[in-house]
């Protein structure tokens, strides 16, 4: 996963326990940096404000955009990378708080409520929750993860070795237009038995998996110099607008307010 010459190590927590039952944690990451696999004894939401999210969490891989977070409970081996610059916030939590979440790790949708307690609590640098209208805010905080509705993962990767053949070569070149009959007939099946693979696997059809694909590649895409209009073509859309929908829907904002957002 690192290149010990370029990535840069990420410092962990080096508590025996959570200084207090919610703790926080913030951290700007450049491209590169990383968490070798690791675990500990409380509870973790990993989420990122600005940025795609990768994580390994025992054999399954995670990629989250910022309306999405991950769970790791207690004890769970996970490591992290950064692909690009992102902004990290975490949520450490007790293991007496973990017992009303997800006993294996996943993918939580993210609040409006709970990134603004995050995003307020990050602006002032609170990672224990000391004064009373902190501690309400946390509680909040924790009251909004159990109610969090779960999904296994934003972009799930498959098991079997073929349809992973399928994912990796799409995850190298997202805005490969091929359809699913090309890919059908790359591992030997039919077009029919594929879409039932894809939906069987991963939960969602060929056409849902790459456009989630699409959407983190295209947010990734956004930190760098290049236009919309490139961008776009680089994710395989004829237009600009089909591609600005498309991002609008999943996240909620246009591609240029995204980017704003993310210079801010």
């Amino acid at each position: 996963m690192t290149d010990s010459m370029t990535s840069k190590h990420i410092d962990l927590l080096d508590f025996a326990e959570l200084p207090s039952p919610v703790y926080f944690r913030y951290a700007d990451f450049d491209t590169h940096e990383y968490a070798s696999t690791h675990r500990h004894p409380w509870g973790t939401l990993e989420y990122s404000a600005n940025g795609v999210l990768h994580m390994e969490i025992g054999s399954s891989r995670f990629m989250s955009p910022p309306q999405y977070a991950v769970w790791v409970p207690p004890q769970t081996e996970h490591s992290f990378y950064s692909n690009q610059p992102i902004n990290y916030r975490a949520v450490c939590l007790a293991p007496v708080l973990c017992t009303a979440l997800p006993q294996q790790a996943c993918t939580l949708a993210i609040s409006d409520i709970l990134k603004a307690i995050l995003k307020d609590f990050a602006a002032r640098d609170v990672k224990i929750p000391d004064h009373d209208a902190d501690k309400r805010l946390a509680q909040v905080l924790v009251d909004q993860l159990q109610l969090a509705p779960i999904q296994e993962c934003y972009l799930p990767y498959a098991s079997s070795s073929g349809l992973l053949v399928i994912l990796e070569a799409l995850q190298a070149e997202p805005g490969d237009n091929r359809p699913l009959a090309h890919w059908a007939a790359q591992i030997h099946v039919s077009e029919r038995t594929l879409a039932r693979q894809f939906v069987r696997e991963l939960g969602m059809s060929f056409g849902e998996w790459r456009q989630r694909l699409r959407f983190l590649a295209a947010i990734e895409a956004l930190d760098s110099q290049r236009s919309i209009q490139n961008i776009a073509f680089d994710m395989g859309y004829s237009t600009g607008s089909a591609f600005i929908a498309m991002f609008q829907r999943q996240a909620g904002c246009t591609p240029e307010q995204y980017r704003r957002q993310r210079i801010i």
